[in-house]
């Protein structure tokens, strides 16, 4: 059987999907490419919408288009498509992250075939991706069960990624991490420069298509120990309050053996694959590169007995309220079409 071509209609509501993936800050920094008459999809960075002192080398841009790509996998599988990924594939083009296609129908699962099961189970995480959203909330002291731990251990390890849940000891460590590049921040102004561009604050966050508006802070931190990041620095912001948060926060890290840009891809595309599998679980989930973003800060956020290759993100995990979402910029802006007849 001939695969579905990819068409105009078709690719918008891929990237409509797409878009709804994390990115830091919420700077959403891809960019789409149909190539109409190929039926091909390409995916590239936006470096407009890099972050110079957070993120250097792109490799938290980098994962936000990886989780960009398992979004539009997960829905091109929900459209009955089988799609077909590369990742990286012109050596001579570096910026072109991924290009998809339709892969012909594979057989039907049987004992001794998996693709179709594999298409299967991306199409059942479809209802998660507009239901999840960043918590910058307090979640409950209770704890999360082991078979739903081991779900999300395997969500990453089929993307080639490895989730690992810290221990007590190993999640003061992190936690210790955090606060240490908070307090670098608070010295050195310029740490601020990317979180103060991408923050929206006031009239601005009622129509903003990016970045994280106000709303979408949570509240400050009166007591307890969550990683969370706040956007607000020492800015006022109207009818925010304060609450307590847990104590014994759930955090994971999620790593991946190398380091390179095929790897960061890989990372936001197991990450996308663990945050969907916790939201069908109920599980409210937060993100933290705080520590990650020095890098004399991020090797010793691995786990130094056994943990192994390069933490590209840290999860906190836990039951309490989902996130507000926040805004996203339209297809029209991130989708070209080229090729068409």
């Amino acid at each position: 059987m001939d695969p579905q071509q990819l068409d105009a209609r078709t690719a918008a509501a891929l990237v409509a999907a797409a878009v709804l993936a994390p990115s830091m800050h919420n700077a959403q920094p891809w960019r789409f490419r149909l190539r109409e008459d190929e039926g091909v999809l390409e995916l590239r960075p936006d470096l407009g919408r890099a972050m110079p002192h957070s993120d250097p080398a792109n490799r938290a841009l980098y994962m936000g288009c990886g989780a960009a790509l398992f979004n539009l996998r997960v829905a091109a599988a929900h459209a009955g498509i089988s799609p077909e990924v590369r990742l990286l594939p012109e050596p001579a083009e570096p910026l072109l992250l991924a290009s998809v296609r339709s892969a012909p129908p594979p057989a039907p699962a049987s004992a001794h075939g998996g693709a179709a099961r594999d298409v299967a189970d991306l199409a059942r995480l479809h209802p998660a991706i507009q239901r999840r959203h960043t918590s910058r909330h307090p979640f409950d002291e209770k704890d999360i069960p082991d078979d739903a731990r081991a779900a999300l251990r395997t969500a990453a390890a089929q993307e080639g990624a490895e989730l690992l849940f810290a221990g007590p000891w190993h999640v003061e460590t992190v936690l210790d991490l955090v606060q240490d590049a908070e307090s670098r921040d608070a010295v050195h102004p310029e740490g601020m420069a990317d979180l103060r561009r991408w923050t929206r604050l006031g009239p601005e966050a009622d129509i903003a298509t990016d970045g994280v508006p106000e709303y979408a802070f949570g509240p400050r931190m009166r007591d307890g120990r969550a990683p969370l990041r706040d956007f607000a620095g020492r800015r006022p912001v109207a009818d925010r309050g304060a609450a307590a948060f847990e104590r014994n926060p759930h955090l994971a890290l999620l790593s991946t053996s190398g380091d390179t840009p095929a790897d960061w891809l890989r990372a936001g595309q197991a990450l996308e694959r663990v945050l969907l599998e916790a939201t069908l679980a109920g599980l409210a989930t937060s993100l933290t590169s705080h520590a990650l973003e020095s890098p004399d800060l991020r090797p010793l956020v691995r786990d130094p007995v056994v943990g192994r290759g390069h933490v590209q993100m840290v999860l906190r995990l836990g039951y309490g309220p989902f996130g507000p979402a926040t805004p996203r910029r339209p297809v029209r802006e991130v989708l070209d079409i080229v090729g068409a007849a």
